[in-house]
């Protein structure tokens, strides 16, 4: 069971997960700090990141561009529809320049197909632990039907996008769908082997199967997702009738439903996602490079984010400062003083959420 839910997360035969970030990573010289700088306590005293160096390989910012545009894709497919889901839409959304999109992705459905894989992967992380519990077929699968309703309410937009949306997303869309679904027709027809002497034809499960999705497609469209759960036991009621008959299918559509327990979202964050400025390599670095050494200067700063231009580094230091993501805390130019910049707790916050997205997505 646990090798069939493997071989649903697998890549598409056709980079369905987008491309890998591009060129070699590029190491951040740490910024020194001025004479008598205060430590990497910050503004807000968070503890542990005063260790942290000003090191940010381009691959990092470029996977943070990448979940923001596949963020992006998913809602916007979930609330406009997968058709409407074009690259102007997503790059509009994610906040991400339309050439970092063709960076990462051939097109638009190669985005969506993106996307689609990595909801697949989070759904299965959660139902992999269900179905790789011992136990009989018909425990597991209550467990992992459970888990995926569950993953449905908490973030109805992946659910829509897995279900709904990828029926029209595009040929290799629904190719791919067609695969995930052949695998659980699989892990239905495991069914026929838990009751002795019980054979069902071979679209015995192909039916339960789609069935069952078609329940749930239905309700995903009309967006009542705040009660998927409740349809666990009738649902299971139809997953056992063909393989176990109908007193065991009677006793799983009388059991009472699950008591709704919200996760937290089970997406990854988007840092930067209510700031209104694209998420760029330099923006990044300059960043992390103020975050590695509070009280840098503009010079320093510049030099850490391999920014040779100074008239650059002021206009770039001058937005954040207006977004409020850093602040000055020197005498400045006009008192004969260097600039010394610091982070904000709002900037202290994203550099924070960036390190550990970036240092979770390379450890993964």
């Amino acid at each position: 069971m646990a090798a069939v839910m493997d071989r649903a997360r697998a890549p598409s035969e056709k980079r369905g997960s987008g491309r890998a970030p591009a060129g070699p990573p590029a190491s951040l010289q740490s910024a020194p700090g001025r004479e008598g700088a205060p430590g990497r306590q910050g503004v807000s005293g968070r503890e542990g990141v005063s260790g942290r160096q000003s090191v940010l390989p381009r691959s990092r910012v470029s996977e943070i561009q990448r979940l923001r545009m596949l963020h992006a894709m998913g809602e916007v497919a979930a609330q406009d529809g997968a058709q409407r889901a074009t690259v102007a839409r997503v790059v509009a959304r994610s906040g991400v320049s339309r050439r970092t999109f063709y960076d990462l992705f051939e097109d638009r459905e190669d985005c969506f197909i993106a996307a689609f894989e990595d909801a697949l992967a989070r759904v299965g992380e959660r139902t992999l632990a269900e179905y790789r519990a011992p136990g009989r077929w018909q425990a597991r699968v209550r467990a992992a039907l459970q888990a995926i309703l569950g993953f449905f309410e908490e973030d109805p937009d992946l659910g829509r996008l897995l279900v709904v949306e990828s029926l029209t997303a595009g040929p290799r869309a629904v190719k791919r769908r067609a695969q995930v679904i052949a695998l659980l027709v699989e892990a239905v027809e495991e069914g026929g082997r838990e009751k002795a002497g019980v054979v069902q034809p071979a679209l015995s499960a192909e039916g339960v199967v789609g069935a069952v999705l078609s329940v749930i497609h239905a309700r995903l469209q009309r967006g009542e997702t705040d009660s998927l759960t409740g349809l666990l036991s009738p649902l299971m009621g139809m997953i056992v009738l063909p393989y176990l008959g109908p007193a065991a299918a009677r006793k799983e559509s009388e059991r009472p439903a699950p008591k709704r327990s919200v996760r937290p979202q089970a997406r990854r964050g988007d840092p930067l996602r209510d700031l209104d400025m694209r998420l760029t390599y330099r923006t990044v670095r300059v960043l992390v490079a103020i975050a590695a050494a509070p009280g840098a200067s503009n010079r320093q700063v510049a030099q850490a984010a391999g920014i040779a231009d100074q008239g650059q580094i002021s206009k770039l230091l001058l937005r954040l400062q207006n977004l409020g993501l850093i602040q000055n805390t020197g005498e400045g130019p006009a008192k004969g003083e260097p600039n010394a910049w610091m982070l904000t707790q709002r900037g202290e916050d994203i550099e924070h959420t960036i390190h550990e997205q970036t240092t979770t997505e390379t450890s993964a």
